[in-house]
């Protein structure tokens, strides 16, 4: 008798003998989302990223069942731990969310950097904790006529690097300070890829201004502080705390200790099931295991597992990936009652 569609996709889940596996810990996860939302008085949605992970396009169709079945909110809470990642697909999430709420609360106990910065700004209200911070936005990206680290990867590139380089060159003081500048520089970084840094960076005020605009409806408000955010920082990764927040304009608010130490408690268990799980099969091979994005509400967990092989090509000095069923999967349960599932996205 031919397996069912659900027993099928349990058995293509089910572990590799030998290589080492992260848990699914539904059960604990949910039982601090139901106490996280009995505190808040709200539905609770949940966003982790890994350190592997990123904010990314597959996340908003995640991100879409979830909500579809919880239904329109008047308060829908968000939290979120993230370093980043794709900036569109911030606006994607956050236009999503902004459709089945009209007040959106984001909570960050953590990290909330970047691209993750990005889905903050659509909230009416950042609640952060003791630990918790925002960055800047401004944008880098990697191209494929980038220059090679020593790795022989493909390195980013900043616009904001950029300008800085140019800028030094002019007070310089020294030898060759009157030639053109972008000369030299080409020479190391294609001019297609500073073409494409600086499309990027004005897509990223864009980005922001589009996000600010469900709930700032001041435009000249939306762009200082988008400006801000792109433009102002010397580092990317500069943490903007809670105050630093409020100066630019955001309505940043401390998060109740109560409410901290649960998402943090919630953070430690996310964390469990995102350790590392690779298992070294020789010096020039390995097996990835990891569980890096994580999106939950009550009831559902939905969550992509990397799969994969990984191979160390000495000729090319890099490594390639071999043999990837990486896969989002989604456990759905109540009552005792779990039910686990494949998703093709």
């Amino acid at each position: 008798m031919p397996a069912s569609p659900k027993k099928s996709a349990l058995a293509k889940a089910a572990p590799a003998p030998g290589f080492k596996q992260p848990p699914v810990l539904f059960d604990k996860t949910q039982a601090m989302i139901q106490k996280i939302e009995k505190r808040l008085g709200g539905k609770l949605v949940t966003y982790w990223n890994g350190s592997r992970g990123s904010v990314c396009h597959n996340d908003v169709t995640a991100l879409f069942r979830l909500l579809e079945h919880i239904g329109p909110q008047d308060t829908l809470y968000l939290f979120v731990k993230s370093d980043g990642g794709n900036g569109r697909a911030a606006l994607r999430m956050v236009n999503l969310i902004r459709r089945y709420c009209k007040k959106l609360v984001a909570l960050a106990p953590l990290e909330c950097a970047s691209a993750a910065t990005m889905i903050a700004l659509g909230a009416e209200e950042i609640q952060m904790g003791p630990i918790a911070y925002l960055t800047a936005v401004d944008t880098s990206l990697t191209h494929d006529l980038s220059p090679i680290d020593r790795d022989n990867d493909r390195v980013s590139v900043s616009l904001d690097e950029v300008k800085r380089v140019i800028s030094l060159w002019r007070h310089n003081e020294g030898a060759g300070s009157d030639m053109n500048p972008y000369h030299a520089l080409f020479q190391y970084i294609h001019p297609l890829v500073i073409g494409a840094v600086d499309r990027a960076d004005s897509l990223s005020l864009m980005l922001c201004e589009e996000i600010l605009s469900h709930h700032v409806r001041d435009a000249k408000k939306r762009r200082q502080i988008a400006t801000t955010l792109n433009s102002k920082y010397p580092s990317h990764a500069y943490p903007v705390l809670i105050e630093e927040a409020r100066r630019i304009g955001l309505n940043a608010v401390p998060m109740d200790p109560g409410t901290a130490s649960m998402l943090l408690d919630l953070n430690h268990i996310y964390s469990e099931m995102g350790q590392k799980a690779t298992t070294d099969i020789s010096d020039r091979e390995s097996h990835g295991n990891e569980i890096i994005n994580i999106l939950e509400r009550e009831h559902c967990q939905i969550y992509y597992q990397q799969d994969k092989d990984w191979f160390y090509r000495a000729e090319e000095r890099r490594w390639i990936v071999l043999n990837d069923d990486s896969s989002w999967h989604q456990i759905t349960g109540s009552k005792g009652r779990m039910d686990h599932e494949v998703l093709f996205m």
